[in-house]
């Protein structure tokens, strides 16, 4: 406790006394970085009027970090539940909300269980990753169900424009038998370009659950105190280019190989086979400098086998299948009606099909959105205005809206005001999973959300302060009888504070969240704390270089949580130290080292559930020179 208390206050130390104090994401230098996610549009990530963060490939290969869950702890607005260490199923909950109400995109084409309504976050592979785009806040104006705690959207990698073929590669060990390998080739000139990757991981893991056989909510309900090993065999194709000067088209292909071990019983099975893959194609039509078109067609499929294998015997027995396909569709006009305005329309289709071993009532359905945006920009005054209205097979009609505000008010500050709604429509496991553990009369949930920001930018450092309420209605729980019904009311109040500092050679940055997720319900959980959500959480991220040499240090803190709506289970504050070290041999090769949790503390984010100790690393890239 005493470490988790010494990493929170040298976060907010730091936020406190420098004169910027971090955006994980977005570099002093990256003041132009583009975004589209958060508008749909091409604007710069300082213009967005809701919180946005961006992590780009230099900033997650100096991370180090093997999983996309690493990269992702302690941002801003995120907590993390994992089941047991690498490739464990795991749960990400954004400013609070539920786990499926964040909306996570792949190159724009929307991922994840139709079943359960999660996405494999734990499978995505971080050697394909060329940026990440993280939006805080409800999106469903734009993107429909789903984006009520706000949006990720992968961008795979691609080519860096230049003369030539540009390969890549890496390959690494590390602690508990940790083998990882990439290898690309890519190129990209002014009529087209072409990317490809593989990535391969493989780890035996660690004991992921501590539970027993014995007891009641005794967490994996299994006695198997070994190892639970984990591999990831993943590539990705992508490629385009010009037709004339004013359409561009564009291909791209992931398929991502899994296979987990976890602890379990006959029933739910103690291994996995996992397939995911997202394909997607895209024109672009630009008739003159006023209009802009654009086309897009993707499928994600998402599978998942589910094997017991007794450990005596060796006997491997079938547990269940989930296979899941979600095919989309959508249209795109964007016209400048005048010098800083632009006006957007859109239309999008999308439908979700489920087969596998669980005999579903309703197996496929189809959803139609139609949306509305405007963006003005009036000097120092910035607004924009979101409707969108879509047509569910299953229920209905709904409309959703928002509005956002930005002022420029010299010495680099600005100031934001968003407010939005959104929902989510249930998920084919609360609608017809069998025994009576789902209920066909579910009807969606539904989001009311106000941001109120501020933030400035300097020569050299930045920082944003958001303070943010979500009022979250129909939320989807369980009553006394243990049936799924419309119950739960959700009120989430949270602040961030973020920035970036370049002093004396030394890169800081560091975020901080505050959140409280309080159960609005009638009966014994009102006022509770929303399960598995920690209420205050940072990281802190230092770097520097000496010549060829780069050395850099990761603080995370997070503070208690419970593992039950009834707040009888108990999880500790923990804090982490993660320590890595560059040297390039040359302009083109570089060596890594990384500690991670070098004071071997012990923790959980899911009861009864292990997380790694410390850990080495080494890794060997190559890349060549600009």
């Amino acid at each position: 406790m005493k470490q988790q208390h010494r990493i929170l206050s040298l976060a907010v130390a730091l936020a406190l006394s420098s004169p910027a104090v971090a955006s994980g994401a977005i570099q002093a230098t990256d003041l132009d970085t583009i975004v589209v996610t958060a508008t749909r549009t091409e604007i710069n990530a300082e213009d967005a009027n809701v919180p946005v963060q961006v992590i780009d490939r230099a900033a997650i290969e100096r991370s180090q970090a093997t999983s996309m869950v690493d990269l992702l702890r302690g941002r801003a607005g995120i907590n993390l539940a994992n089941q047991g260490g690498p490739g464990k199923l795991s749960s990400v909950f954004l400013r609070g909300t539920e786990s499926d109400h964040v909306l996570v995109l792949v190159d724009g084409v929307r991922i994840g269980s139709a079943s359960a309504g999660m996405v494999m976050f734990q499978d995505l592979p971080l050697e394909q990753v060329e940026r990440i785009e993280i939006v805080r806040g409800p999106r469903s104006s734009l993107y429909g169900s789903e984006a009520i705690g706000g949006v990720i959207q992968v961008f795979t990698r691609r080519a860096a424009q230049g003369e030539g073929w540009r390969p890549d590669f890496s390959m690494g060990i590390g602690s508990n038998r940790l083998r990882q390998a990439s290898a690309g080739i890519g190129r990209s000139g002014e009529r087209g370009w072409f990317q490809a990757q593989g990535a391969w991981q493989r780890t035996d893991g660690i004991d992921s659950c501590r539970g027993t056989a014995e007891g009641w909510g005794a967490g994996c309900y299994a006695d198997e105190p070994d190892r639970d090993g984990y591999r990831n065999a993943s590539v990705a194709l992508r490629g385009g280019g010009k037709v004339g000067d004013t359409v561009e088209l564009e291909g791209r292909a992931m398929v991502v190989d899994a296979y987990n071990e976890y602890d379990g019983t006959v029933f739910g099975g103690n291994e996995a086979d996992n397939r995911q893959e997202v394909f997607g194609a895209r024109l672009r039509w630009r008739p003159g400098a006023r209009r802009d078109f654009d086309v897009r067609v993707g499928r994600a499929n998402d599978k998942a086998d589910s094997y017991f294998r007794d450990h005596a015997t060796g006997a491997r027995s079938f547990a269940s299948t989930f296979d899941t396909r979600r095919d989309t569709a959508s249209a795109q006009g964007d016209f400048t009606l005048a010098e800083g305005q632009l006006l957007s329309v859109g239309l999008d289709w999308m439908r979700d099909r489920v087969t596998g071993s669980t005999a579903f009532t309703v197996r496929d359905r189809d959803n139609a959105g139609l949306f509305l945006a405007w963006q003005g920009d009036f000097g120092a005054h910035g607004f924009e205005a979101r409707l969108r209205h879509d047509d569910n097979e299953q229920f209905g009609g709904h409309s959703t809206g928002s509005l956002g505000y930005g002022f420029a008010f010299g010495k680099g500050f600005r100031f934001t005001a968003s407010a939005g709604t959104g929902f989510k429509v249930p998920t084919f496991n609360d609608l017809y999973y069998p025994g009576g553990w789902g209920n066909p009369d579910l009807e969606p949930e539904e989001s009311k959300t106000l941001n109120l920001g501020i933030a400035q930018y300097g020569r050299g450092w930045n920082w944003t302060f958001n303070a943010f309420q979500a009022d979250v209605d129909e939320l989807i729980g369980y009553d006394v009888d243990f049936a799924l019904v419309n119950v739960d009311e959700a009120r989430i109040r949270g602040a961030e504070l973020t920035g970036f500092a370049s002093l004396g050679g030394w890169d800081l940055n560091a975020e901080i969240s505050h959140i409280d997720p309080r159960n609005r319900s009638a009966g014994t959980n009102h006022g509770h704390w929303l399960p598995r959500r920690s209420r205050t959480t940072a990281r802190l991220d230092v770097d520097r270089g000496f010549g060829a040499w780069r050395f850099g240090a990761s603080a995370f803190g997070s503070g208690a949580r419970y593992d039950d709506a009834a707040n009888t289970s108990r999880l500790a504050g923990y804090g982490t130290l993660d320590l890595r070290l560059e040297y390039a041999i040359s302009d083109d090769w570089t060596l890594q080292a990384r500690a991670s949790n070098v004071f071997d503390r012990e923790y959980e984010t899911i009861a009864w559930y292990n997380q790694p100790g410390r850990e080495y690393g080494l890794t060997l890239r190559y890349a060549p020179a600009n």
